[in-house]
């Protein structure tokens, strides 16, 4: 009974050790970016290491308003961050990437400080683990049904100016006749099963505003965004 609560060894007993240097460790593809929605960073990291009324969650790091950075979870470990959700044909996103949580309750712009730990640990993840920069979202752009973080307020086009995520660079090109505005959010990654949910994530993080309809901007942000992709697709 004491061998039993002892904890799981690391080889099995029913086998031979015999190991094999032909394997790595877990490796994350994508950046996942929340607001905790909590009214402190103390609140935050208890939330982010018990249980709660929806279970149990977690995250890698967690940065608070003053730009104080906190690891609650290995890189190379699957943190409970994204839970359901879809990005770029990956379903389960938690085995896939990295999440990030930021102290904000999604109702007021992110402090300076915040934002500058950000970016310096987005350097880092971005360049120990070779994910490419682009491949930084929010939670909403992959759960666009369930979550709302981290919401209008976040400084997208920031992001992009230090070289992380996608942002149309000006100008706004107009898309030629026959452009197919779903074509291009699918490039993009967004799960298109709820089209209006998608919408709205697309709305807050690329034009900080609501709505559940695309308009004549929206497809020359659209378009705008997918040449790039298309580039990279020729031969």
């Amino acid at each position: 009974m004491l061998e039993a609560c002892a904890g799981i060894p690391p080889h099995n007993r029913l086998a031979t050790w015999v190991p094999s240097p032909n394997f790595n460790e877990r490796q994350p593809q994508l950046i996942v970016l929340h607001f905790t929605d909590e009214a402190s960073v103390a609140q935050a990291l208890h939330t982010l290491r018990t249980h709660n009324g929806e279970g149990r969650v977690s995250a890698h790091y967690l940065i608070g308003r003053q730009g104080h950075v906190y690891q609650l979870v290995a890189d190379t470990k699957r943190a409970w961050h994204a839970g359901a959700g879809r990005w770029s044909g990956i379903t389960d996103v938690n085995s896939a990437s990295l999440g990030i949580e930021l102290d904000n309750d999604g109702h007021e712009p992110f402090p300076r400080a915040q934002i500058d730990s950000l970016l310096r640990l987005l350097t880092d993840l971005t360049t120990r683990w070779g994910i490419p920069c682009t491949q930084i979202i929010g939670h909403e752009d992959l759960a666009p049904t369930r979550r709302d973080d981290p919401g209008p307020y976040f400084p997208w086009a920031q992001l992009a100016a230090a070289g992380f995520g996608r942002w149309p660079q000006a100008p706004l090109l107009n898309p030629p006749a026959g452009f197919d505005p779903w074509l291009a959010m699918a490039a993009l990654g967004y799960d298109l099963s709820d089209r209006s949910a998608a919408v709205r994530a697309f709305h807050h993080h690329f034009r900080a505003m609501q709505g559940e309809t695309l308009d004549a901007q929206d497809l020359r942000v659209l378009y705008t965004l997918v040449q790039p992709l298309e580039g990279q697709s020729q031969p």
